[in-house]
């Protein structure tokens, strides 16, 4: 099942980040053929890390846990809280190395899911091909919906506005959306 796992930096520890960053994705690379989403989050002006953002494929809510606090960064005490949330994939595409990308996220309480709903989201043909990633966060039995995360090939704004309609209708009503800069990761 793929987990959504969201880490946010402590602030300050840019420096610490960089000893670290070998161990970082050696240990990623333990999951490399269960990762279907990585990379950093960055500050408003795309030059500072304030997170990591992973979607990978574990056997459960617990492996999940295991590997956000197994994760060097979390050993080394530079995060100051993660997030490991069951997510359906929607969409998947590579992103691009050298584009400007936006993370966004929202999270409401838990909705009912009706299977096959949210698979319907891009009515009237094929998503905008500015969207790399759209995950539908869902609760530990799948049956109800609680966000979504999407990595989209624009600035915050355009982002939001692409993500919001699928947002408000999974919600069931308008939400908030989190819009945060985000770049591919990995060695490559």
């Amino acid at each position: 099942m793929p987990f959504y796992v969201h880490a946010q930096d402590k602030p300050g520890v840019a420096d610490q980040l960089m000893e670290f960053s070998e161990e970082h994705w050696s240990y990623m690379d333990r999951f490399d053929d269960r990762l279907i989403l990585r990379g950093p989050t960055l500050s408003d002006d795309g030059e500072e890390h304030t997170g990591s953002v992973h979607v990978v494929d574990l056997a459960d809510r617990a492996a999940a846990e295991r590997f956000a606090t197994e994760e060097p960064f979390w050993r080394a005490g530079l995060y100051q809280e993660f997030t490991a949330d069951p997510a359906v994939v929607l969409l998947r595409r590579e992103p691009a190395a050298d584009a400007p990308y936006t993370l966004v996220t929202a999270r409401w309480p838990p909705r009912p899911r009706t299977p096959g709903d949210a698979e319907q989201w891009s009515p009237g043909g094929e998503p905008d091909g500015r969207l790399s990633f759209v995950a539908v966060l869902v609760d530990d039995d799948q049956e109800s919906t609680t966000g979504v995360a999407a990595a989209v090939r624009a600035l915050p704004d355009d982002a939001r506005s692409l993500v919001q309609p699928l947002a408000d209708r999974l919600a069931g009503g308008p939400t908030p959306l989190t819009a945060q800069r985000w770049q591919r990761g990995g060695r490559n």
